[in-house]
């Protein structure tokens, strides 16, 4: 196999998680507030998860601890600069979520194509593809999480749907670039990991948990601690 087709083949199957959560906004005529907390406590857990062991642990091996400081710094003004400019033009903030998802997605995209380079001269193919596995079972909860709360804004499923899809589409966009600019970019990867856990714990605290805790339910907290432990685990046992 070669590096192409690996990262061919990763960057696939992390696109098209994203896709499949995407397209459950086809099966509900109406969407279940007991589903969409259970959707938004997964994402909520995973997310937080994915940030912490996938993103900012390697980040801050990588690199000087204040590199992951700064990143963090950045990445959570960028959604606040964003939120502010959302409320001047008076745009929703699922809006804000789709951004920052789809800002998330880049420099997971990166993370795969930087694994496919080094694949084969490292001999860490099992890696790489592990790796690409970890990612894609987050996305899918993910894709969701963008898509039915659009759907609920929009009341228009194809636009939902489209809504995922562009979150999506980056992510392989940016791991065949970094797959070719790897030996170039290599050195910026722990800032690009911390900047965009900054931006999804930042989300994540402000958007997602709020969702998940309407009516005092405990739907939502119990499904953030399942889907914490559930990547948590993914990391640990394929990292």
């Amino acid at each position: 196999m070669s590096e192409l087709v690996l990262v061919l083949l990763c960057s696939s199957l992390t696109f098209l998680a994203t896709i499949l959560g995407s397209a459950t906004v086809y099966f509900f005529k109406n969407l279940d507030n007991n589903f969409e907390k259970v959707c938004f406590g997964l994402a909520s857990g995973i997310m937080i998860a994915a940030s912490i062991f996938s993103l900012l642990l390697p980040a801050m091996e990588q690199a000087n601890y204040w590199v992951s400081i700064c990143g963090i710094l950045i990445g959570s003004l960028i959604i606040y600069m964003c939120k502010l400019v959302n409320r001047k033009i008076k745009k929703d903030n699922k809006s804000l979520f789709f951004f920052a998802v789809t800002l998330h997605n880049i420099p997971e995209g990166m993370i795969v194509g930087l694994a496919c380079s080094l694949a084969l001269s490292g001999n860490t193919v099992t890696s790489a593809l592990a790796l690409s596995l970890g990612i894609a079972i987050q996305n899918i909860p993910e894709g969701a999480a963008v898509s039915l709360p659009m759907l609920k804004t929009k009341k228009n499923k194809h636009r939902a749907f489209l809504s995922g899809f562009i979150s999506a589409i980056v992510e392989p966009i940016s791991a065949i670039m970094m797959f070719f600019l790897a030996h170039y970019l290599s050195q910026l990867m722990p800032f690009f990991l911390s900047l965009a856990a900054g931006t999804m714990f930042y989300v994540v605290v402000d958007e997602l948990i709020p969702e998940s805790k309407k009516n005092n339910s405990d739907t939502g907290v119990i499904s953030f601690m399942f889907g914490f432990l559930i990547m948590m685990l993914l990391d640990v046992s394929l990292g």
